[in-house]
């Protein structure tokens, strides 16, 4: 009998209930994951390396299927990593499997299965620790370890198998994974337990596990000279970043109570960290990579050397011209599939009358595009009758004063408040918000002669759906009340994008990214091209109207 989500949910919940009641529950072969025969993934490609994933639930749930909930159900961050990483450079197989520990993923014989995918070259990521502290012999999982990474053992009477076995300690189990993984020619990668949901008085800090199964993991990989993915401290800081109510969101609605396991967007959060983790120790060529993360979230992606991209010219000088500013949402020149909606727009115009002068770049923020100069070589081309689209935000949110922001963040809001961050040549430099470069721009295009209109950023992949909150909500509402103020017209892009996204569904809307969440492929980047001529129609006085024209078929 299948069971219901109800029974499923209250399945899940026993995990974290007091060890007193979940020894009283009594588990079968079909129930205990370390006794029923899981079917788990296999390399979909044996012609490709393998990033192959052990661990328990919260790297792979359950069936992996949210338990029938979808996104708001309970998933592991070995679902997610997949959309990161391209399948056709590399195999993702998440044979974890939930409610196992260091010792009975072994023990059960889930390893020796698993032992018979990896091939020398192919990645194997470990993460266990969760279940570890569980009781070492009982009748219900008997799955606990001894704790530390010493030489101790402890012979026992296995209650539930009711065969001897040799507990030994947390560490000996990984380093045992450890030598077995390089004696078939992979590279061991020891990632710490993920951070629970556990927040100290003060609502902001969150707590870190103690020196247990986190130090200890580490402790491990330090020893065996293996690379170390700190997902109890990385992902505290990330929690931090966030705040206590947008983390609230990244946990089962259903299950307020729930400290360990994700939904859907939580388990990306942790999957991002891993892949940070991935880059940092320089595990997998770039090309394996659809999306890079920083531990703070940022894209890790190199960014674009502004001297080698050439600032855009209007092909006629003597016809007024449609000028765009912004980032590789508009712009990405079909780096890894990538195309902005700015690069699909000519058709939609009559360029005999207009030029369509594209002159974003990939990588820069509202600050970083002023700072570097590119908008003075702008400037100096704008004049009397054109018209300036204005859209950043997408990389406004790196944290001022953090290496892996790259110089890109601006102050939050549209204050005069100005912060200073040091350069990476060291010298100093007055961060203004993203409000004041806004308004500068405006103000210099004006001067110009030239129109403004200011547009939000496009939504995310997974920010779109009906029923989660919108996108880049306080960046839309800054840019609107700068456009306003500064007498400029501003268009809600993420919302124009969004609705039609709702339209069309997800399925269609998966085939418009290129990678796992911000940057569109050729099909996306003429969809919200299409969008964001829809809004140029709706604008007070129609100023372009006359230079549309129907895009080519």
């Amino acid at each position: 009998m299948t069971a219901t989500p109800t029974r499923r949910l209250a399945a899940a919940l026993l995990l974290c209930l007091p060890l007193a009641q979940v020894h009283a529950q009594a588990f079968t072969a079909a129930t205990d994951p370390a006794r029923a025969q899981v079917k788990l993934p296999e390399p979909a490609r044996p012609d490709l390396p393998s990033l192959i994933l052990i661990g328990d639930s919260t790297v792979r749930n359950g069936q992996d299927d949210g338990q029938g909930k979808g996104a708001e159900g309970q998933w592991g961050w070995g679902n997610p990593i997949a959309a990161y990483l391209d399948p056709k450079k590399i195999n993702v197989v998440n044979r974890a499997v939930g409610g196992l520990s260091s010792r009975t993923y072994r023990s059960s014989g889930h390893w020796e299965r698993t032992k018979a995918f990896i091939r020398r070259g192919d990645l194997v990521v470990m993460q266990f620790g969760h279940n570890d502290a569980s009781p070492v012999n009982d009748n219900s999982r008997a799955r606990g370890v001894l704790r530390g990474t010493g030489p101790e053992q402890e012979e026992i009477d296995n209650q539930l198998t009711g065969k001897r076995e040799t507990v030994t300690t947390y560490g000996a189990y990984l380093r045992s994974y450890i030598a077995e993984i390089r004696a078939l020619g992979a590279t061991p990668v020891v990632c710490s337990p993920v951070i629970r949901k556990r927040w100290e008085a003060d609502g902001a800090k969150v707590t870190r596990a103690g020196g247990n199964f986190a130090a200890w993991a580490g402790e491990v990989a330090k020893q065996e000279g293996v690379a170390f993915i700190d997902l109890n401290e990385w992902g505290a800081l990330r929690y931090e970043a966030l705040g206590k109510a947008t983390v609230d969101k990244l946990f089962p609605a259903d299950a307020p109570q729930e400290t360990v396991h994700t939904n859907w967007l939580g388990a990306a959060v942790n999957a991002q960290l891993v892949i940070a983790g991935l880059i940092q120790n320089r595990l997998l060529p770039d090309a394996a990579y659809t999306r890079r993360f920083a531990p703070d979230g940022s894209d890790d992606r190199p960014v674009v050397d502004a001297r080698k991209v050439k600032v855009e010219a209007p092909r006629d000088a003597g016809l007024p011209s449609l000028v765009l500013i912004g980032d590789s949402t508009v712009r990405s020149g079909g780096q890894g599939g990538a195309y902005g909606w700015g690069e699909r727009l000519a058709p939609f115009f009559d360029t005999q009358r207009i030029n369509v002068v594209n002159n974003a770049i990939g990588g820069r923020s509202s600050r970083t595009f002023f700072t570097e100069g590119r908008w003075a070589s702008v400037l100096d081309q704008l004049k009397a009758g054109d018209t300036l689209l204005i859209q950043f935000g997408h990389n406004d949110g790196a944290r001022i004063g953090d290496p892996a922001g790259k110089n890109r963040g601006s102050v939050p809001g549209i204050g005069p408040e100005a912060v200073e961050d040091t350069r990476p040549d060291g010298s100093k430099e007055m961060v203004q918000s993203f409000g004041w470069y806004l308004a500068r721009y405006i103000s210099d295009a004006k001067a110009k002669g030239a129109s403004v209109v200011v547009l939000s950023p496009i939504p995310h992949k997974d920010r779109w759906q009906v029923g989660q909150p919108r996108d880049f909500e306080t960046y839309a509402a800054w840019g609107e009340q700068v456009a306003r103020a500064n007498g400029a017209q501003f268009i809600d892009l993420t919302m124009l994008v969004t609705a039609a996204y709702r339209a069309v569904g997800a399925e269609r809307v998966d085939g418009y990214f290129s990678d796992a969440r911000t940057h569109t492929n050729d099909a996306g980047a003429v969809f919200n091209a299409t969008q964001l001529v829809e809004g140029l129609k709706r604008l007070p006085g129609k100023p372009l109207q006359g230079y549309l024209r129907a895009p080519a078929p």
